[in-house]
């Protein structure tokens, strides 16, 4: 598909493969850091757990899915080093998870790939341009969002 077609896509279309660009790209270069087992809903995960922990209702909630489909993501991350059951800090019989010292390196990993992403798409459109085009999908989510931006960033499932 040349850059032609491409501006005959209808907008949902456009806003989904830029995102699915990015992602692919993302998860591209944390495979080849080491990180091949993190996958895109790990990543909205870890965007509740950071910076004090959560519970597995909080996560469940955040990311719009049970506490079961929770329950079995929490424990391939625990088993993949990323993340660890703590006690929680005001009700000593529950368990927050928090991010383990590799957690926290991927995200720092992934924060690092993202700048370089966006520094080449700067590249390619321009500063200007690209700040326009954030701030006016800033604006777009606001307005759509009755004036508050939504806290709940979760994946398109």
């Amino acid at each position: 598909m040349n850059h032609q077609a491409f501006s005959e896509l209808d907008l949902t279309s456009l806003l989904s493969l830029s995102y699915s660009t990015l992602i692919y790209e993302l998860h591209d270069r944390l495979s080849e850091l080491g990180y091949g087992d993190i996958r895109p809903a790990h990543g909205f995960m870890f965007r509740r757990i950071i910076p004090n922990g959560a519970t597995g209702i909080e996560l469940a909630e955040h990311l719009g899915i049970t506490k079961q489909a929770v329950s079995k993501m929490v424990d391939y991350l625990v088993k993949s080093g990323y993340v660890k059951p703590q006690t929680h800090p005001t009700d000593k019989r529950g368990k927050i998870i928090v991010l383990t010292e590799r957690g926290w390196s991927v995200v720092k990993a992934k924060e690092e790939i993202l700048a370089d992403i966006q520094q080449r798409w700067i590249e390619n459109i321009g500063a200007e341009r690209m700040q326009l085009l954030k701030e006016d999908l800033t604006k777009l989510v606001y307005e759509a969002n009755e004036g508050k931006l939504s806290s709940k960033v979760r994946p398109v499932w």
